[in-house]
């Protein structure tokens, strides 16, 4: 009886949560296509809907002048604006902005592509919000760009937050542990790196469908009693794993999202995973932490506290089941 007083007060907090994180407010993108010597073709990628009264929009520098009506399209949850402009004299040096992105607790990806084939890029926040565009990124801003990046993606992806903590309540012991991390990590990297460069195609609203199955799976298991019979207990590295292929192709998505500068594709590649490896450490951290606090000062009345995760990670993969289901048979 108890327990349903615990599933009840979980769906309720999801209920308040899930919003949110079904509809995360996405980092957005300027992209700048260099056409020829002063002339560029602009493109800017945002959500539609912004979690402030405050709208995020791109400022280019004054020396830049529309030469073309701006072109409106939805995307989605998101909106594309295409246009042209003529600067009077070169980019390098200048300033691009984004403003509004303190006030939504959002991010953009600024990307320059040069008609020789150089990329410049980086990623404005709160604390950032401007770019000096340089001649061309150094390999150390290049590298910091990505590992920047993937951090942020790792930390705001709450779907594969929840699937690294559904598999630190499965595991007991730290041997164990360490061999189901290290799984889900080389089972992500492939596929991240496979997907990126283009060898691996796939129905993006499967994989995500997927994904939020792989969590229910890890959430049903932790609903069972603790023991060895069921093979997700027995092998938690085997299910990492395999559903760390999944994994890889959504944080491909993202990738794909902001590309590959073309003189830097190992180095861009790498570091990205590096980000995501450093956010999931930080993210395990913090849980670990959190979990020997709790068994240390947590009183016997408080016990039934420790279902509410796996409500929480049960309650969302669930929904994300019937979304991303729904949009994959294409009823969204």
């Amino acid at each position: 009886m108890r327990r349903g007083w615990h599933l009840l007060l979980s769906m309720l907090l999801f209920a308040a949560i899930a919003p949110a994180w079904a509809h995360k407010l996405a980092p957005s993108l300027l992209s700048l296509v260099e056409l020829d010597e002063d002339r560029y073709a602009v493109t800017w990628k945002t959500p539609r809907f912004s979690s402030t009264p405050v709208p995020i929009e791109p400022v280019l520098p004054q020396a830049c002048h529309d030469t073309d009506e701006r072109r409106w399209a939805y995307e989605g949850t998101g909106v594309r604006i295409d246009w042209n402009v003529r600067c009077n004299g070169p980019l390098h040096g200048r300033e691009l902005r984004v403003n509004g992105l303190a006030e939504n607790q959002s991010a953009a990806l600024v990307r320059i592509e040069w008609n020789d084939g150089a990329v410049t890029q980086g990623m404005l926040n709160a604390a950032e919000p401007v770019l000096r565009v340089a001649e061309r990124m150094s390999a150390s801003a290049v590298a910091a760009n990505y590992v920047k990046m993937g951090v942020g993606h790792i930390l705001g992806g709450i779907d594969h937050l929840l699937f690294v903590l559904g598999l630190l309540l499965l595991v007991n012991g730290w041997k164990r542990l360490l061999w189901t991390i290290t799984a889900f990590t080389v089972g992500h990297s492939v596929t991240l790196a496979l997907a990126a460069l283009g060898f691996l195609d796939y129905p993006v609203a499967l994989v995500e469908f997927a994904i939020a199955f792989s969590i229910l799976v890890i959430a049903i298991e932790l609903t069972r009693e603790a023991t060895d019979r069921h093979w997700l207990r027995r092998r938690p590295w085997l299910a990492a794993g395999g559903f760390g292929l999944l994994h890889g192709m959504g944080f491909a998505g993202a990738l794909r999202e902001v590309g590959l500068p073309p003189h830097d594709i190992p180095l861009a590649l790498l570091t990205f995973n590096v980000g995501i490896e450093l956010g999931q450490l930080l993210f395990v951290g913090v849980v670990l932490v959190a979990h020997r606090a709790w068994e240390h000062f947590a009183l016997p009345r408080w016990l039934w506290l420790r279902w509410l995760p796996v409500y929480l990670i049960g309650c969302a993969s669930a929904y994300w089941c019937f979304e991303r289901g729904w949009a994959a048979l294409g009823g969204a």
